[in-house]
């Protein structure tokens, strides 16, 4: 249901009115534990802030997605979504970026402490409560 709302207000140019619908449908697919769906909905959100100029929070949502790309073990679509989300001259200009590569780069090294580190730092802060949470959690499984 929230997923169909977003999709209305997209298709009628109303992107800015569905940033909390983005956020609360991806509250509920976490609960759900529906993690591809989690990502693709804040890469939605982030091309969403995009076309409303909201340079912030289309970062936040291209960090989210890619921090819960690694929760759900999945290191190489957390690097594919990177990539992709570089190609945005507004993500590989932030601080989220900065925070993604050292984080990325923690993973490739096996290095729990640093990951660990990395999720405690101000660029996480500042995102959805239910992103920080799981970023609190990481590294999950094996390195």
């Amino acid at each position: 249901m929230y997923d169909e709302a977003c999709s209305v207000l997209e298709e009628d140019g109303k992107e800015h009115m569905a940033f909390d619908l983005y956020r609360v449908a991806a509250a509920l697919y976490i609960k759900m534990e529906k993690y591809s769906d989690v990502a693709a909905l804040f890469l939605r959100l982030g091309s969403a802030a995009d076309k409303c100029n909201a340079i912030n929070s289309q970062c936040k949502a291209y960090l989210s997605a890619i921090i819960i790309y690694l929760y759900a073990h999945d290191f190489q679509q957390a690097q594919k979504c990177y990539n992709d989300c570089s190609e945005v001259q507004a993500f590989l200009n932030s601080g989220q970026n900065r925070c993604t590569t050292k984080l990325l780069s923690a993973y490739e090294e096996g290095d729990a402490e640093e990951i660990k580190r990395i999720a405690q730092s101000s660029a996480f802060n500042h995102l959805d409560h239910v992103v920080i949470r799981l970023s609190w959690k990481l590294p999950t499984g094996d390195l």
